[in-house]
């Protein structure tokens, strides 16, 4: 059986520390894993401003709240689950991705945890693993699945490399130029393509 292992926000969903730097109008929340690769830095920025600016769990919430997938990454998705067992592996956060992952049809999420105090500060944030998304994919071997994985960011990268065949989606041109050993699309009819290619079964779109 063969696996599609994708990422979440810049795949299917908006960036939604973007979607909130926009909101706030606080520009260092734009930074993302396409900016910089240390997720440990990254989070600790961010959880720093948004200390810094008094914002709470709920503020991101009401963002998230009016957000919707990509333009035709629901019907990716859907096209995908009739071909692969499809898992979503991300570094978002579970207290984020629900109201999105409803709009998706609920497919399986494996990502992180917050913590947060009872006024609604987020004082820290949990992850499941080090290097959680090529950890997830080792199993996955273990188990004797074959994966396919896509993703955009530098934290996707290690991920693409373990799996059996990585795509990168939608990335920005440093990514791309500095990961050239994985083929590059921005479609999702061109990822479809890709996944078929990738495949070692005999499909069709």
């Amino acid at each position: 059986m063969e696996l599609a292992c994708l990422d979440l926000e810049g795949v299917l969903i908006p960036e939604i520390w973007i979607e909130f730097a926009n909101k706030t109008g606080i520009e260092e929340l734009k930074a993302t894993t396409r900016d910089i690769p240390d997720y440990d830095v990254l989070m600790k920025q961010r959880l720093r401003i948004l200390e810094e600016n008094d914002l709470k769990i709920g503020d991101i919430q009401e963002v998230i709240a009016t957000l919707s997938p990509l333009d035709g990454a629901k019907e990716f998705i859907d096209w995908l689950r009739e071909r692969f067992q499809v898992v979503i592996l991300s570094d978002t956060f579970y207290e984020f991705a629900a109201p999105l992952m409803k709009q998706l049809g609920y497919p399986t999420l494996m990502c992180h945890k917050l913590e947060v105090d009872d006024k609604g500060y987020i004082t820290d944030y949990k992850l499941r693993q080090k290097d959680p998304k090529r950890e997830c994919i080792k199993a996955f071997h273990g188990l004797n699945f074959r994966c396919i994985a896509a993703g955009d960011s530098y934290n996707d990268t290690t991920m693409l490399g373990e799996a059996d065949a990585g795509i990168l989606f939608k990335s920005p041109t440093n990514v791309i130029e500095e990961f050239p050993q994985f083929p590059a699309v921005h479609e999702y009819e061109e990822l479809k393509q890709e996944f078929i290619k990738a495949s070692n079964r005999s499909l069709s779109l």
